[in-house]
């Protein structure tokens, strides 16, 4: 790690010549901070960070060529002592998971102030993760929805093929009689797999059937 008195060297990539000029002074503003390369592109920002090795590159989202998710993937395996900053106008929740997937430290929207792109570039230089409060917000919430979905797959996973069925008749509307002459089981079968899918789910209502079968993602239409 460099000392307080060496400043942090930073790689700008954007396809706007006047977004990289905001950026770049920015960064003249403050001591401690040192442009060394700027890119108007994802393969030529790619390329300066192999000749430059920048403490932290500052990417925006879309560029021409490779796009800054893609640099920062690359930057991930090739220079992971690179700290990578995705600068975007973006503030759509997919964009924010694959920057994270990506390996990015930072993710912060193009309005932001210029004192935060500062912190956000300090912080991810000292081996920290930085997220606007906005992003941060946006980020827990993609994360949960991810989280939930994977343990919906799970309990769906944990019924049967005939529970299954069965859970499919109820969402359709049909009786325990329907079911049971559809399948050619017993009345007292269909509700033994009725009771059992339900305690798997933990849940006990028509309605909380249906959406925990929508969002697994089965498919609820007719036969």
């Amino acid at each position: 790690m460099t000392d307080d008195t060496t400043p942090i060297r930073i790689l700008i990539a954007d396809d706007h010549a006047i977004v990289r000029e905001g950026i770049r002074h920015v960064f003249r503003q403050a001591p401690g901070f040192e442009v060394v390369a700027e890119a108007a592109s994802g393969d030529q920002a790619l390329a300066m960070a192999r000749e430059q090795v920048p403490d932290v590159a500052v990417l925006d989202i879309t560029m021409p060529g490779m796009t800054g998710l893609q640099v920062a993937a690359a930057l991930h395996e090739e220079l992971p002592g690179v700290r990578v900053v995705i600068l975007s106008m973006h503030d759509n929740p997919e964009y924010v998971l694959e920057a994270v997937r990506a390996g990015a430290h930072a993710y912060l929207l193009k309005d932001l102030a210029a004192t935060e792109l500062r912190a956000a570039v300090q912080a991810v230089h000292a081996g920290e993760s930085y997220y606007s409060r906005q992003i941060a917000a946006m980020l827990t919430t993609a994360v949960r929805g991810e989280l939930e979905e994977a343990q919906r797959g799970q309990a769906l996973d944990a019924l049967t093929g005939r529970e299954r069925d069965v859970l499919l008749g109820i969402v359709k509307g049909e009786t325990n009689k329907e079911i049971a002459a559809r399948f050619g089981i017993s009345h007292r079968t269909v509700e033994t797999h009725r009771e059992s899918l339900m305690r798997k789910l933990r849940i006990r209502t028509v309605a909380g059937l249906t959406r925990f079968a929508l969002e697994a993602g089965l498919d609820v239409g007719a036969p």
